[in-house]
């Protein structure tokens, strides 16, 4: 018992480093590069720790890391879909849930079936610790944004208001003193001549 769920474990693992592959539209703050998603998804974990205290409600910020560590697991077969992008969302939604069946299906069957049921929590943004995690999701692409002059939003044209649209809505709903935070500052990037 013990070698097959140690076996199933690590053929989990090992697909998951594939993660690492699948680039993003958010490039470094650096902007040498785009980031990839394992980058991202290590990132916004830590955001969540660091920011876990302006959550719009409690939050249990174990449970939050552990959502946001594999909320992207299924661009590894769905591909990344940036929120700017020109994408079908329902097409999206219908390979990520495929990639879903597939790749929590390799672990051991009560493990696949806790992730699973944190990866569906996160995409259905219903508890408190889901809609921080989806804030601090939107959250790490403004500040690469802000400090690489803009890449992503010069790329796909991106206006104040889309911005908002797209990503305020949702910080404000999780995260709405950071999103105040964050106003300012892309108001004033967008305002530059």
């Amino acid at each position: 018992m013990t070698e097959s769920r140690l076996a199933a474990q690590f053929a989990f693992l090992n697909e998951a480093d594939k993660l690492k592959s699948v680039q993003r539209g958010t490039t470094l703050h650096d902007g040498s590069r785009h980031e990839n998603s394992g980058e991202h998804s290590w990132h916004i974990a830590l955001y969540a720790l660091v920011m876990a205290e302006h959550a719009a409600r409690p939050v249990n910020i174990d449970r939050v890391i552990r959502m946001l560590l594999i909320h992207d697991l299924v661009e590894i077969d769905a591909g990344d879909a940036p929120i700017h992008g020109d994408h079908d969302p329902a097409e999206q939604a219908r390979r990520e849930q495929r990639a879903a069946d597939r790749l929590f299906a390799l672990l051991p069957a009560d493990q696949g079936r806790e992730l699973r049921a944190l990866w569906e929590e996160f995409e259905g943004a219903e508890t408190d610790d889901a809609v921080f995690a989806r804030a601090i999701d939107r959250v790490q692409p403004v500040m690469s944004n802000l400090e690489s002059g803009g890449r992503s939003w010069i790329d796909h044209a991106v206006t104040p208001e889309q911005l908002d649209s797209r990503v305020g809505v949702k910080v404000r709903r999780g995260a709405p003193a950071v999103w105040e935070h964050l106003r300012a500052r892309i108001e004033a990037w967008f305002g530059r001549d």
